[in-house]
C-alpha cells in the first residue's frame, strides 16, 4: 500500500481535525443537575459536545452528575438563573425550574421567578450571544384540559390563582417571553412542551406518581392513590424525551414550536399503580385520599407535529420503561445508588 505525500496527508489530517471542530458545539444546559438535565448533559456528552451545566441545586445533585464530572469537556457551575449569567456557548437548554409539585410548591414565588426572571435572562443571553435556545415547557400549560388529547393549538384551562399556579402561570408566561423575543429580535427558540416523564434519577421524595408508587411498593407500603384511580396521564421514558430535545434543536431555524414531547398513550393512574406492583412483586396495597386541587383529571399528547415536523416518537413501552425505573429505586433504596 502506498503512502500519500506529507502536504497531501497533512492536509487530510488537519481537514479531519476542523470537521471535528466544526460537529462539536459548546451547549449550556440551565438545571443540568436535575433529572432530565443530567440525562441531556450525558447524551451531549457522548456525542462529543462541550458542555457548561448551570444549577442552583435546590433539586438537582451532583450525584447525577457522577458519569459527566471527569470528563474534560464538562463544567458545572453552581448559579441560580434568576441572576444574570455571562458565558460563551452555541445553543442553550433552558431546564431550570422545579418540576414536582412537592418541590415547586415549597416555595412558590421562587419558582415563578425562575420561570419568568429566569427566562428573561437566559434569552438575554441568547440574544447577547446570537445563540439558538430551546424552553423546557411543560404540558402543565394546558391546565385541567377540556379538549383532549391536547394539541398544541389549544390554549389551556388554568386557574390563575391557585397551589400549582406558580408553576402552570410560570410556565406560560416563560413561553409568551419566548414568543416575543423571537418575534421581537428575530431570536432562534425552540419550546417544547413535555409531558409526564420517567425514568432512572428521579428524586425518591418528588411527590411523582411514578416514584411514589415505585418506592411504596419496593418497601411494601400502601400506594397512596389521589382520587378514585380513573385520572390517566401518558408516561414518557427519560431517554425518549431527550431525543425529542435534540431533535427539536436540530430542527430549520424559524422552527419555534412549541411542541408537545410526550408518550400518546393513555393509563389510568390505577392501572399504573397495579403494573408496579406486579413488576415489583410487592404485597402492597391500594389505599384512596382525596385528590389535590386543581390536579388534573386527563392528560395526553397530540404528537402529530412532533411525528410530522421531527420525525420523533417515543419507542420505549411503560412496561419496560418501568423495569429499568424500578431497578434505579431497587439500588438507591438498598445503598447502591447515591442522590442528594
Amino acid at each position: 500500500m502506498g503512502f500519500l505525500p506529507y502536504g497531501v496527508s497533512c492536509g487530510i489530517i488537519c481537514l479531519v481535525i476542523e470537521m471535528k471542530k466544526i460537529d462539536s458545539k459548546q451547549v449550556l444546559i440551565t438545571g443540568g443537575a436535575g433529572f432530565l438535565g443530567s440525562h441531556l448533559c450525558a447524551r451531549l456528552l457522548a456525542g462529543g459536545h462541550e458542555v457548561v451545566c448551570v444549577d442552583n441545586f435546590f433539586t438537582g445533585s451532583k450525584a447525577n452528575l457522577a458519569d459527566c464530572l471527569g470528563n474534560p469537556r464538562f463544567e458545572l457551575i453552581r448559579h441560580d438563573i434568576t441572576f444574570p449569567l455571562y458565558v460563551e456557548v452555541d445553543e442553550i437548554y433552558n431546564l431550570a425550574c422545579p418540576a414536582s409539585p412537592v418541590h415547586y410548591q415549597y416555595d412558590p414565588v421562587q419558582t415563578t421567578k425562575t420561570s419568568v426572571h429566569g427566562a428573561i435572562n437566559m434569552l438575554g443571553l441568547a440574544r447577547r450571544i446570537k445563540a439558538p435556545i430551546l424552553q423546557a415547557s411543560t404540558s402543565e400549560v394546558y391546565g385541567d384540559p377540556e379538549v383532549h388529547p391536547q394539541r398544541e393549538d389549544y390554549w389551556g384551562h388554568v386557574n390563575p390563582i391557585g397551589i400549582r399556579s406558580c408553576y402552570d402561570e410560570g410556565k406560560r408566561c416563560a413561553e409568551t417571553l419566548f414568543f416575543d423575543y423571537s418575534r421581537q429580535h428575530g431570536m432562534s427558540v425552540k419550546v417544547a412542551r413535555i409531558f409526564n416523564t420517567y425514568g432512572p434519577r428521579m428524586l425518591p421524595d418528588d411527590g411523582r406518581v411514578v416514584s411514589n408508587f415505585i418506592v411504596q411498593a419496593l418497601q411494601n407500603q400502601p400506594i397512596t392513590i389521589y382520587g378514585n384511580g380513573t385520572q390517566t396521564r401518558s408516561f414518557c421514558y427519560v431517554d425518549d424525551l431527550i431525543d425529542g430535545f435534540l431533535a427539536l434543536m436540530g430542527s430549520p431555524e424559524g422552527y419555534t414550536g412549541p411542541v408537545n414531547l410526550g408518550n400518546p398513550t393513555e393509563f389510568s393512574i390505577k392501572e399504573l399503580a397495579l403494573m408496579i406492583i406486579e413488576e415489583t412483586g410487592s404485597s402492597s396495597t391500594l389505599v384512596n385520599r382525596p385528590l389535590p386541587g386543581d390536579d388534573p383529571v386527563r392528560r395526553c399528547p397530540d404528537i402529530t407535529r412532533a411525528r410530522e415536523d421531527l420525525g420523533w416518537e417515543p419507542g420505549v413501552p411503560l412496561r419496560q420503561g418501568l423495569k429499568k425505573t424500578i431497578h434505579y429505586f431497587d439500588r438507591l433504596l438498598s445503598g447502591q445508588e447515591s442522590f442528594g
